[in-house]
């Protein structure tokens, strides 16, 4: 288990803290809709952080090709019809370029900020000459006006319970999800980043915004940096 990270619930829990079951049941919501309309038709894409395949069914389904990368085994065990590749992204590398990165999932997020400078050097190692990398982001009230839940239409309830300072710029954050036949419950670290950060957090990588795909800046499109 990742320090600060822990999970709680049925089934196998990996070392984010996130629960295998949990995962797979969770609908895809509106992501693939969201990088399907920003990156050419079958493109080829590698998937950072994976897990159970909610996006990469989809993305599959569309046509694209996608290379699945998660660092639990557990996870990968249900991925369809995709390569897959266990180990942790943040050291990632395949000796291949992709013509889009997907790094969803908030890891741009992650407290070690050390570990989000891997995952971004991952991605710009990983990015095709003319690729981009789509990179999804807290909403900036993340952190904020907690307790909150909201209820899925397919009928289960997530709650985002606290975000607590631990130093550093860093917070505890606690969610749980509850089912009507179970309730798992995971504990993570999170660093809230401002555009400013997250831009010059990309510029370290030697990334680049091109544009947000959403009103809200949940996602933006990357692309490298032209040689100086």
């Amino acid at each position: 288990m990742r320090e600060g990270h822990r999970g709680t619930g049925p089934g196998a829990i990996t070392p984010d803290g996130c629960a295998v079951e949990l995962y797979a049941r969770l609908p895809p919501g509106p992501e693939p809709e969201i990088v399907a309309a920003a990156v050419p038709t079958g493109a080829r894409i590698l998937e950072l952080g994976s897990g159970v395949g909610r996006m990469t069914h989809p993305l599959l389904e569309r046509g694209f090709s996608v290379t699945a990368v998660d660092e639990s085994a557990e996870m990968l065990e249900h991925v369809r019809g995709a390569r897959t590749i266990c180990g942790p992204i943040e050291r990632l590398d395949l000796g291949e370029r992709f013509d889009v990165v997907l790094l969803a999932s908030f890891l741009v997020h992650a407290g070690d900020v050390e570990v989000r400078r891997g995952l971004l050097r991952t991605c710009a190692r990983h990015v095709a000459d003319g690729g981009c990398v789509l990179i999804q982001r807290e909403g900036a009230d993340y952190h904020t006006n907690l307790p909150r839940e909201r209820v899925d239409p397919s009928g289960f309830t997530v709650r985002i319970v606290s975000a607590d300072p631990v130093g550093d710029g860093v917070n505890s954050v606690r969610a749980e999800y509850e089912f009507p036949d179970a309730v798992w419950t995971q504990t993570f670290l999170a660093r809230p980043l401002t555009e400013e950060q997250f831009e010059g957090a990309l510029a370290e990588a030697e990334l680049r915004v091109d544009r947000y795909l959403t009103d809200d800046g949940t996602w933006a499109r990357a692309v490298p940096m032209p040689p100086p």
